[in-house]
């Protein structure tokens, strides 16, 4: 069961994935809604097609009418060829039998594909023995195979671990694994790094370039990050209100775009000064604000911070010796690989993880000679945004509910009325009409969600905000939107802002100041420009080489100039 290379798409005379006036209706309550119409598009063999386009555009549904996988209440129409077999009109018992073998997906959340009771050898093992006629030993054989593949560190014992005792990057690694397991001849990859952090994300997609090279399997990539489309991508279909406006070359569309939505999509996305400036380019977006420090007491301060999780041998020390303040006015960005201490730090902060060592200040008070009940008087001045709204919000709940319950557990003198009226006026605040109060999150878009986390966040008006990873899985053009109605409310406010993030272009355009972490330490901080225009350290400079940059040209030299970095490491390490 070693790789097979397939041939080349001339060779082949063919697609490996062809869509002819492709079209998607969804049967509702209030009527036939048409998500996708008239999408024509394919793949060659070992090509890699970017589907990008902002949420609701119908890309992941035509991901998903690709591999046969739409709701009951969707039917399509036209053809949507998979390797020579038309998947539209197709049964049951026949797209079984290609999915998994003949054309696999890679979904954005890990955690939603694995089984968490199941050792993850053993899940890829069970892909294999579902299209091939293998015995357990080969499959598992085959499975730890895999593992090494994808670049999982001892292979053999990891294949007897669970989901829950792998890392994020690891977790996807596994997916990828399960999705090559058949060596299909389409991999379909729904936002496959949008969870990951720069490092892992680049590593991803390292991976992922190098088994379409090996096998000449095609890749639908659907994505809403540039980055990543400019340093993975052949072509480019830009999807909008459900349909193609523009496709072709990645340095075409990307570099000399033709549709005025393309124009409004690029001109949306973050860019890193660092990244397509070097040395020489200018100052970095967030040093907008002047290089003075905010005056006045800090919201929170973190002094000599420690953090440790258990005892003895089994004792992870999550932070060691982390100090940062933020002040009113300011964003301060927390930046790091998963498992570099950000989130730790910032629950810290938030008074829901106790230093092992160290103190933390929390409006002028210190969290650990503070009473249970001044505490919780404290913690009303903090409002929190997540990453997912979806965990977040109450789906029971109806929006109005969701933003007053900070409202009844902090403020119980309001009447009904009152709290209405507050409700009302901070959904004006985050660009919400105020009828949305009457639905329920899962009515909502995914921006329109986060900002009624960001509603609920502020109907306190606190003083303190802390925002953990707010934007990461939101398109480029809701991202900005979001970003700007922070940055307005914090005028507006006066706030302090500790901005947790992996991606340092948005925390370049954002935060005044930046604490790039590694290990559990401040590894460098300072103001965002000079840190991330001028790093003092190889981590730092390694973090920015990782991040992609939307120009395809720019990005193939960064790709070059970073391998042969590692290169040059591992071959340090050898020696």
């Amino acid at each position: 069961m070693s790789a097979v290379r397939r041939p080349a798409a001339d060779a082949r005379g063919g697609h490996i994935l062809d869509l002819d006036d492709l079209g998607v209706v969804f049967t509702t309550e209030t009527g036939p809604v048409q998500a996708v119409r008239g999408v024509s598009l394919h793949v060659a063999p070992g090509e890699t097609l970017a589907l990008v386009g902002e949420s609701g555009s119908g890309k992941s549904t035509v991901a998903l009418a690709a591999m046969g996988l739409l709701a009951g209440n969707a039917r399509a129409t036209g053809r949507a060829v998979v390797d020579g077999t038309d998947i539209v009109g197709a049964d049951e018992e026949r797209l079984s039998g290609l999915r998994g073998s003949t054309v696999s997906m890679v979904f954005q959340e890990p955690a939603t594909a694995l089984d968490p009771l199941t050792r993850v050898g053993k899940q890829i093992a069970e892909v294999i023995r579902n299209h091939r006629r293998v015995s357990a030993a080969d499959a598992a054989a085959r499975a730890v195979e895999l593992l090494r593949r994808v670049g999982i560190p001892e292979p053999e014992q990891r294949a007897r671990a669970y989901p829950f005792q792998l890392s994020g990057g690891q977790r996807q690694r596994v997916v990828i694994a399960m999705a090559i397991a058949n060596e299909p001849a389409l991999l379909i990859a729904d936002e496959p790094t949008t969870a990951l952090d720069v490092t892992v994300q680049a590593e991803i997609l390292d991976l992922l370039r190098r088994l379409a090279a090996e096998t000449g399997t095609g890749v639908l990539l659907v994505t809403h990050n540039m980055g990543v489309v400019a340093d993975f991508a052949d072509r480019v279909a830009v999807m909008y209100q459900g349909a193609i406006v523009e496709t072709g070359p990645v340095e075409d569309v990307l570099l000399r775009p033709s549709h005025d939505y393309t124009k409004r999509l690029l001109s949306a996305v973050p860019r890193l000064s660092v990244a397509e400036a070097g040395e020489s380019g200018g100052a970095a977006q967030g040093d907008d604000r002047g290089t003075d420090a905010p005056a006045g007491e800090p919201a929170v301060e973190l002094t000599d911070v420690s953090v440790v999780f258990g005892r003895g041998k089994q004792a992870v020390h999550a932070l060691k010796g982390v100090s940062f303040a933020v002040r009113p006015g300011e964003t301060l960005g927390l930046v790091g690989e998963s498992g570099s201490g950000k989130s730790t730090a910032s629950r810290v902060a938030l008074g829901l993880i106790a230093p092992t060592s160290g103190s933390v200040t929390l409006f002028g008070a210190d969290l650990a000679r503070t009473r249970a009940r001044a505490r919780r008087a404290l913690r009303a001045g903090i409002g929190v945004v997540l990453q997912d709204p979806v965990a977040s919000l109450d789906a029971r709940m109806t929006v109005g509910e969701c933003v007053a319950e900070p409202l009844r557990i902090h403020r119980r003198g309001l009447s009904g009325r009152e709290r209405e009226a507050l409700v009302a006026a901070v959904l004006d605040r985050v660009r919400l009409p105020r009828e949305v109060a009457r639905r329920t999150p899962r009515e909502l878009s995914g921006g329109q969600r986060q900002r009624v986390s960001l509603a609920r966040a502020l109907v306190l008006e606190p003083r303190l905000l802390v925002a953990d990873e707010p934007t990461s899985a939101l398109d480029v053009s809701v991202q900005e939107a979001v970003l700007e109605v922070i940055g307005e409310l914090q005028e507006e406010l006066g706030f302090a802002c500790l901005f947790v993030s992996h991606d340092l272009a948005v925390v370049q355009q954002f935060a005044r100041r930046v604490v790039v972490m590694r290990a559990g330490r401040a590894e460098e901080q300072g103001l965002t420009s000079a840190t991330l225009l001028h790093p003092e350290t190889d981590y730092t400079r390694r973090l920015l080489a990782a991040v992609p940059v939307p120009d395809p040209v720019v990005q193939r030299g960064r790709r070059a100039e970073r391998l042969a970095t590692l290169a040059a490491g591992r071959t340090e390490e050898q020696g």
